[in-house]
């Protein structure tokens, strides 16, 4: 019984230990305006995946909040 109540301690703890773990991302975002296109890098460090997400998501909105052409961004 001991070693059954130890195997699951030791389970949620590897599973809690595995996804709080940041990485670091690179978004990638590309812009096209008419026939001309340019792609862009931004570094987020030591983000956890939705944290680094949600930023990447904001370098595209921001970026098509201009009005001038498009933007789609992916990690």
């Amino acid at each position: 019984m001991k070693f059954k109540i130890f195997s699951l301690s030791l389970f949620a703890l590897s599973v809690v230990a595995f996804s709080s773990c940041k990485k670091d991302y690179t978004c990638t975002c590309s812009t096209s305006v008419g026939s001309v296109s340019n792609t862009t890098t931004h570094d987020l460090p030591n983000q956890h995946y939705s944290d680094a997400k949600s930023a990447c998501d904001r370098f595209e909105s921001d970026a098509n909040s201009g009005g001038i052409g498009t933007t789609n961004c992916h990690l």
